[in-house]
């Protein structure tokens, strides 16, 4: 099962920074060249320059990370990071409307150490997405470089007595230390909880709660997997201490069992195509589809416009090109069965996509690495793209959200599923709470 710790966090202090919500940032892997120059310009604080450092003109190689280590060093010394003088945990609210609605929901959930396990059938963390390379390297080289944790892993567990519910519940009754609504209109609320405070008990039954089930990572993939590789670079350095600070990273803890998580999917672009593949795609897709022909583009906005009521995993589509579009509906027993895979991961939608793109377009995981496929959470963005034939867009496919339960189940199985196939909403602030790897 896994190890959770309180920790003593690194925070901005609001007498030398102000505004609070001037200093903090979306996660890196969120942040577009046009976003990352706003947030530059925003604060000469903002977490964005730890997170994302830029490149400046006449950089070495790893000029950045190591200009970040040294503006985190100066931001200590001036204070304008602090050191929290004991152990705790970190409380957590996000209220939001749900993208593609009026509706507004509240998750709760709090920040703690996770103890680093190798990833494995036996471990008390489970994965549930491939990750890559290149950005793998690029957490790596700044968590070497700065020795913190700035954005947290987002790990999911299970509490079907609900103590974690009723826990968070009653500490934020209590006067919030920090409250931010950002850009998209998200109020952030955070609760520094000392587990040797007036409210221990409460902390106890939170820490007792999530370690009594496996977790699932559900964002932060490459983070969890470059903090592995830092654990093992620090063990062989041979520290010496028993149990140290790099074992853990900053993982933020959300429970499913007593609220809905948003999850939201991300639609496909087929790039490439050209005027026969188009045809062929529209010919052919009742090979594994029950087809029913769109013309107006407005139908398919609709049905996919509010992805929170779609329940998902049921094989259900959009596909719109030039030349008109489809809703389309999985017909399962047509589909060629995987050569590998549990049954949850073969249920998947984005696995019946893949499956569904190699056969109509002649895209297989290779074409994909190479570029054949673009990315968008906005059904809007993804139709006018092909309207526009931007980038040589072709085709869109809409997918509904893969259910929480799903990927909880992939993740149980010991597999992982297709690149950008969940995104978790809405993200996590960066710079509200740091981890530093020291006690």
């Amino acid at each position: 099962m896994p190890q959770i710790k309180a920790f003593r966090a690194l925070r901005f202090d609001p007498r030398v920074v102000g505004d609070l919500g001037k200093v903090v940032c979306p996660p890196y892997d969120v942040i577009d060249p046009e976003l990352h120059r706003t947030l530059l310009a925003r604060h000469p604080a903002n977490a964005v320059r730890l997170d994302l450092p830029e490149t400046q003109a006449g950089d070495a190689p790893d000029d950045r990370y190591r200009r970040a280590a040294h503006m985190l060093a100066d931001w200590r010394v001036k204070a304008t990071l602090l050191k929290d003088g004991s152990p705790g945990i970190y409380v957590y609210e996000q209220t939001y409307r749900i993208p593609g609605t009026r509706r507004r929901r509240t998750q709760r959930g709090f920040f703690a150490r996770l103890k680093l396990e190798t990833l494995g059938p036996d471990a008390g963390v489970m994965p549930h997405e491939r990750t890559l390379a290149a950005p793998k390297e690029d957490r790596y080289k700044l968590l070497r470089a700065t020795g913190v944790n700035t954005s947290p892993v987002v790990g999911i567990y299970t509490d079907p007595g609900r103590k974690s519910a009723r826990a968070l519940a009653a500490l934020v009754e209590t006067q919030a230390d920090a409250e931010v609504t950002d850009d998209d209109g998200v109020r952030h609320r955070l609760w520094v909880v000392p587990e040797n405070g007036p409210h221990g008990e409460l902390v106890d039954e939170l820490l007792d709660a999530a370690r009594r089930n496996r977790v699932t990572i559900a964002d932060g993939h490459h983070r969890y997997e470059t903090a592995l590789r830092y654990r093992d670079e620090r063990r062989s350095n041979r520290t010496g201490e028993a149990d140290p600070p790099a074992n853990y990273v900053l993982m933020l803890f959300l429970e499913t069992s007593s609220q809905k998580l948003t999850v939201l999917p991300t639609h496909r672009i087929v790039l490439g195509l050209g005027p026969d593949g188009v045809a062929d795609l529209l010919d052919h897709a009742e090979w594994l589809f029950e087809v029913q022909r769109i013309s107006d583009r407005s139908e398919l906005e609709a049905a996919f416009a509010s992805p929170d009521t779609a329940p998902g995993g049921e094989g259900r589509f959009g596909l719109w090109t030039r030349q008109g579009g489809a809703l389309l509906r999985a017909r399962r027993d047509a589909f060629p069965a995987p050569a590998h895979g549990s049954a949850a991961l073969r249920r998947l939608d984005v696995t019946l996509l893949e499956t569904a793109l190699d056969r109509l377009c002649g895209i297989d995981t290779a074409s994909i690495a190479a570029g054949r496929l673009a990315y968008s959470k906005s059904v809007t963005d993804a139709l006018d793209r092909v309207d526009q034939a931007d980038g040589g867009a072709e085709a869109a496919f809409l997918l509904d959200p893969t259910p929480v339960a799903d990927i909880e189940a992939v993740a149980a199985d010991g597999d992982v599923m297709p690149q950008k196939s969940t995104y978790f909403y809405p993200k996590a602030l960066t710079g509200l709470v740091i981890n530093p790897h020291e006690w």
